[in-house]
């Protein structure tokens, strides 16, 4: 289970000079799980959980107040999917009133693995029994801001990592929430999930932010935040994940429309309907910035207050040397695409029983992956539906 991975990130943060990892405090083995979802949660998880769990509490005790697990994992593969689901199971089970936050991975569209979309199948269902939220980044996404906003000719996994690092950061450094006035969050985890997640049924997270740049650009370009926030809104209803290439034609639904008539302007703009959405705000001058356009009752599934839908924070200091930037996370009819398509591909591979052995030797039956699909059409028939 990626000992060089593991070896390499411990040496690269030890030389960094500004983070060390424990020694003692990581966890891996030479014999991975050969991208087998199955091998990894029913194999791995169960002969290695007390040495993770022992390693996870070693963590906590030091904790004076522990608010929650940020876990992140990739979908494609067999550890950090099949293992990741494992673990997380685990830690509901030992810490039931803490917030678990999963950050995943989604795996190309085109594929690293052929048995991905079953990968991943597993995994969201399992999560979504466990899980609190489920924060998704696309691979795709990310390597086409590395092509097309970062201008990186030959992309690496560092860049992509950057990149996935740098929206992380532009979300989980210390901000000043509504209710905590003037004083950063003691808890952003909690006040994350009170803020996104208001029904267990709708737990997938989205995450855009702007501006995105070389950093050899950063010195000659300017921002306002008038501009940086109708493009992120803008981003939003026409679901573009990033802010070259956004449909400015989609259209919030006109208010009092019928359902049957909203439902048709949906399905024809490609428009976004959200549950819940919050913005961050880091630089000068956030604190006279109007976000009403953010607050618009039609962004929203009519049985939310959008007073309760939208929350904001705030801070002062820069990020990452941009003089202002801005996040958004959202919940919402995001992934409803890549979803189906994970599914419907999961689906015709199973109709036609391919790898199906490859799973049930490991102790995952064929109920399993029917309970896994019907989980997850639960799921899309929800989102759809809003």
């Amino acid at each position: 289970m990626e000992p060089k991975v593991i070896s390499q990130t411990l040496s690269i943060a030890a030389r960094s000079g500004h983070w060390k990892y424990d020694d003692q405090s990581h966890f891996c083995q030479k014999q991975g799980s050969g991208n087998n979802w199955a091998n990894g949660y029913s194999v791995h998880g169960p002969r290695n959980k007390e040495v993770i769990m022992n390693l996870v509490q070693k963590e906590v005790e030091k904790c004076d107040r522990l608010s929650g697990f940020f876990t992140i994992m990739s979908m494609a593969g067999g550890t950090g999917s099949g293992l990741g689901a494992f673990v997380t199971q685990c830690l509901r089970d030992a810490f039931p009133t803490s917030f678990i936050l999963n950050h995943v991975i989604w795996p190309y569209g085109t594929g690293e693995v052929i048995v991905q979309n079953y990968n991943s199948v597993l995994t969201l269902s399992h999560l979504y029994q466990s899980s609190d939220a489920l924060l998704v980044h696309e691979n795709d996404v990310i390597h086409k801001i590395c092509a097309q906003l970062m201008h990186i000719k030959q992309i690496s996994f560092r860049d992509v990592n950057q990149v996935i690092a740098h929206q992380l950061g532009s979300v989980f450094q210390p901000a000043h929430t509504a209710e905590a006035g003037l004083h950063y969050s003691r808890n952003p985890l909690g006040d994350l999930m009170e803020t996104l997640v208001p029904h267990p049924e709708f737990k997938m997270l989205g995450l855009r932010n702007i501006p995105q740049m070389p950093e050899n650009s950063l010195a000659y370009s300017t921002f306002s935040w008038p501009g940086l926030l109708k493009h992120l809104r803008q981003m939003l209803i026409a679901n573009a994940k990033m802010e070259e290439g956004i449909d400015w034609q989609v259209r919030p639904p006109c208010p009092g429309s019928s359902i049957s008539s909203s439902h048709s302007t949906n399905k024809l703009l490609h428009f976004n309907t959200s549950i819940a959405n919050l913005v961050i705000l880091r630089g000068k001058d956030m604190h006279s910035v109007d976000l009403g356009s953010f607050r618009d009752p039609s962004l929203y599934t009519s049985w939310l207050n959008p007073q309760d839908a939208f929350n904001a924070w705030k801070t002062p200091r820069a990020f990452n040397k941009y003089e202002k930037s801005a996040s958004l996370v959202s919940n919402s009819q995001f992934l409803l695409k890549p979803l189906d398509n994970v599914v419907g591909k999961a689906w015709n591979m199973f109709a036609s029983k391919a790898y199906i052995h490859q799973y049930t030797k490991f102790g995952i039956e064929e109920e399993d992956f029917l309970d896994s699909f019907t989980t997850l059409e639960q799921v899309i028939s929800s989102y759809t539906n809003l």
